[in-house]
């Protein structure tokens, strides 16, 4: 059985990307709680994937899975972009607030005067694999939609709670699981792994 490691600690990622590789048969491993933070010095999606991908592959000698994503603002002229996950360093966190949900107030109040038909979105992820022989391969997937004016919804991580699918007249927060992996751009970047996957690997075993 050939093992994956998914370069990333958020449970959130990892509970959209182990499954479908489980499904395909491959031992799936996520980096441990204590492994060194990876800088992520690229300057864009592409490029921070596989930097984490190429170190975590070397590093561990097996095949690596890294994504870079996040949320490109139109009228921000794609910010946060690839800061999303620290978008709001510069804002002290408040009582009991995460990191997600600083990230989501400071976007609140950049946009608060941005009227509806200006505040159109897209989620973007970068997915990259290395394998131990030196072949990379990289995918970059879209998820369009619309920053609420407040948050909506329990689920999923991250921006989702302030994101609108147009389609389904509902925030990636508010969608199932099952839902939004048919949408997100994760779910379609890591689909386009998965067939990679099965073009390599006529069995995993193998």
């Amino acid at each position: 059985m050939k093992k994956v490691v998914i370069a990333t600690k958020n449970k959130g990622k990892l509970a959209e990307l182990e499954a479908p590789l489980k499904e395909l048969g491959f031992l799936v491993e996520t980096l441990p709680y204590d492994y060194p933070e990876i800088e992520e010095n690229g300057t864009s999606f592409e490029e921070n994937a596989l930097i984490k991908a190429r170190f975590v592959c070397s590093d561990l000698h097996c095949i690596a899975i890294a994504d870079d994503s996040g949320l490109c603002v139109d009228c921000l002229q794609g910010a946060p972009g690839i800061f999303s996950a620290r978008y709001a360093q510069d804002y002290p966190l408040l009582e009991g607030e995460t990191k997600d949900e600083a990230n989501n107030r400071k976007l609140l109040d950049v946009m608060k005067d941005v009227p509806d038909e200006k505040r159109q979105c897209a989620f973007h992820c970068a997915m990259a694999v290395v394998f131990p022989d030196g072949k990379e391969f990289v995918v970059h997937k879209t998820w369009e939609g619309r920053l609420l004016f407040e948050g909506r919804g329990q689920n999923g991580f991250g921006y989702d709670p302030l994101f609108f699918d147009e389609a389904l007249q509902l925030t990636g927060a508010e969608m199932a699981k099952s839902v939004k992996m048919g949408r997100s751009h994760r779910a379609k970047a890591l689909q386009a792994v998965i067939e990679m996957f099965r073009e390599t690997f006529q069995s995993p075993e193998k």
